[in-house]
């Protein structure tokens, strides 16, 4: 003889009073939780990488600044160029390198700017490479 066979087989109990939890609450109580709130986007953010920023070599400022020049002469024509510039990251050390392609608007000598047709401004100390098209 068993130790449950005198309940084994009696019928289950129903509550008269209260109603019977519906399938998806019963079911919620036994979903996984996060015990510290916010702790997978800390692990996120962590393992995301990001690039540094490269000092140029003194022969790539002469190219660059060649190239700037270039540009300023013909500003006024709006020339179409690709950009390649740093880009730092708002939330963590270094930031990503981007490959702009656009038309330029203006060189805002004063905040050392260089504005795109499309609103992008992109401070010049960040420009590491300028492709005329």
């Amino acid at each position: 003889m068993g130790e449950y066979d005198d309940i084994i087989h009696l019928p289950h109990h129903v509550s008269h009073n209260h109603p019977q939890m519906p399938m998806m609450a019963r079911a919620a109580q036994f979903a996984p939780f996060a015990a510290l709130t916010g702790y997978d986007a800390v692990i996120h953010e962590t393992a995301r990488l990001t690039d540094s920023q490269v000092e140029l070599e003194e022969y790539d400022n002469e190219r660059l600044n060649r190239k700037f020049a270039r540009l300023m002469e013909s500003i006024g024509e709006h020339p179409q160029v690709t950009v390649s510039y740093f880009l730092p990251d708002e939330h963590k050390a270094g930031g990503s390198y981007i490959a702009l392609l656009g038309t330029v608007k203006k060189i805002d000598t004063y905040d050392h700017l260089l504005w795109m047709d499309d609103g992008t401004a992109i401070p010049l100390g960040h420009v590491v490479d300028i492709d005329f098209l």
